[in-house]
């Protein structure tokens, strides 16, 4: 495929597209939450108020919702589609499902920024409240056809090579040593010079892994580009569906965060969505190929057992 044709398909039929199914009514605020940074400000008004009077805005039509956010009706209507829904009546009914879920006796959102002088043990229920939220908005918005697709291509691939830098890094290094437990080929690159030169190696058949949260970091982009060029089925793990690193996407995973905040940047909580990403890649993989991948986890751990064991003190 080539990028024109997928850039192309992106508008309408690849992830966040109008080919996809829209979102359910409990992933409507996770997308919100995931898109918001890359809408206009404008099209903001609109997804947080949709977002944070749910049950309000379902009762508005169009042109209400418009004069509520200060905007259009085309506005409205764009928003609506970025956020998965093909149009503004798609919209109003998950806002009436997820008002309804809400009024069913779910615990209202809670306030989780750390203050400097909090007490450790608020810091410990922020931080555990936040990752819970990332972690249930990464699973409400997570595409299972695009999921399913990827681990069927890694369960087929000849060799897979996984970038990352920083924190995405070190998720890049958690999935390649999942990987490679159950027998399969996998290289983690942090190094942009190292991973455009292995890159250039893949070909049909190969399968090339991005994680970027901003999905604009070009020390990842340009390996999955190379790979891309090269047939090779690309993959990338991102925050932004609508970034430079989806040009050269196949699949497209998208992660979710929490609010950033001066003791919690991007990176904490684009990490813990991640390592989630990753882990389904990893349980769906090892499924498909429990045959050969069972007995290589047992091999590994076997291997390895000795270490684990105590010393026996003289």
């Amino acid at each position: 495929m080539t990028q024109d044709v997928k850039e192309i398909f992106g508008e309408s039929g690849g992830p966040g597209g109008m080919g996809a199914s829209p979102p359910a009514p409990a992933a409507l605020a996770a997308k919100v939450r995931t898109l918001a940074p890359s809408m206009t400000r404008s099209m903001q008004r609109v997804a947080e108020a949709v977002a944070g009077d749910p049950a309000g805005c379902a009762a508005l039509t169009v042109t209400g919702l418009a004069e509520l956010t200060g905007t259009s009706e085309a506005t409205v209507v764009r928003t609506a589609r970025l956020l998965g829904y093909p149009g503004y009546r798609d919209l109003r009914l998950a806002l009436a499902g997820l008002a309804a879920q809400q009024q069913s006796g779910r615990a209202p959102a809670i306030t989780t920024d750390i203050a400097v002088d909090d007490p450790i043990a608020d810091v410990v229920a922020k931080l555990a409240y936040d990752e819970q939220q990332t972690l249930a908005d990464t699973a409400a918005g997570l595409d299972t056809t695009q999921l399913g697709a990827a681990v069927a291509a890694l369960a087929g691939a000849r060799r897979t090579d996984v970038y990352g830098i920083g924190a995405s890094g070190l998720v890049a290094q958690d999935l390649t040593q999942k990987l490679l437990r159950i027998g399969l080929i996998a290289h983690a690159h942090s190094d942009p010079h190292l991973a455009v030169t292995n890159a250039v190696q893949l070909r049909s058949g190969d399968v090339a892994i991005a994680i970027t949260h901003s999905g604009s970091t070009g020390d990842v982009i340009e390996p999955l580009r190379v790979a891309f060029e090269r047939g090779a089925t690309t993959v990338a793990i991102t925050g932004r569906p609508d970034s430079p690193v989806t040009q050269y996407a196949d699949h497209v995973l998208t992660t979710s965060t929490s609010r950033e905040s001066e003791l919690r940047p991007a990176a904490m909580s684009s990490r813990t969505s991640q390592l989630l990403v990753v882990d389904c890649l990893f349980v769906g993989v090892a499924q498909r190929t429990y045959e050969s991948a069972a007995p290589a986890l047992a091999a590994s751990y076997e291997a390895l057992a000795h270490r684990h064991r105590s010393t026996p003190r003289h």
